[in-house]
């Protein structure tokens, strides 16, 4: 699978129209990363490919923010053998959960699904130094701000593309009257 965004596409995992992203800007393009790892073999070759990317570096664990970065974040850590634990949100706020805990000093790589503004993966990075981690590195499949986004540690993607995406006051597409959809969410489902 070395032509990773072919694969998005022969999956139906890319997907155009006008879309609301977590984010809330908007964008002519949406990667709905679930339907890419839906099938065990293409998840594990995801993993693979971002652990040849750090087989030497020196950390204890793979973590990542619920629920996008799950799949890939355990293909990653079931690659490099190495612990998977994840943080997702609660009453809004990015915490560290389920009975997991952080040792201090805990080197953590961070792997995400997609990457748009680094968000996600900040939230994600806070609450595990909040509880005594070091993360030092982050990774994703996508990279859609092409290598803009700062997420605070040295981070590397699989994809980096140059995606726009817009406030929803300055989106021509609303302007257009193109009806956004929030993927995910049961009116704005992307058919399959």
């Amino acid at each position: 699978m070395a032509d990773f965004l072919n694969q998005f596409k022969v999956s139906g995992a890319l997907l155009g129209g006008h879309f609301i992203l977590s984010s809330g800007l908007h964008s002519p393009k949406y990667l709905q990363c679930a339907l890419a790892l839906q099938h065990p073999d293409d998840a594990a070759e995801y993993g693979r490919a971002i652990a040849e990317r750090y087989a030497v570096a020196d950390f204890d664990t793979v973590a990542s923010p619920a629920i996008g970065g799950l799949v890939i974040g355990f293909a990653t850590a079931q690659a490099l053998g190495k612990r998977f634990v994840w943080t997702e949100r609660q009453d809004g706020v990015m915490t560290v959960r389920r009975g997991f805990s952080v040792k201090k000093g805990e080197r953590i790589l961070v792997v995400e699904d997609v990457i748009t503004t680094g968000g996600s993966t900040r939230e994600c990075i806070a609450a595990l130094e909040a509880n005594g981690g070091e993360v030092i590195a982050a990774a994703s499949i996508i990279d859609r701000s092409n290598g803009t986004a700062d997420v605070g540690v040295p981070r590397i993607s699989l994809v980096s593309l140059d995606v726009p995406s817009y406030s929803p006051d300055n989106c021509p597409l609303c302007a257009r009257g193109i009806e956004a959809v929030k993927p995910g969410s049961r009116k704005g489902e992307p058919p399959a």
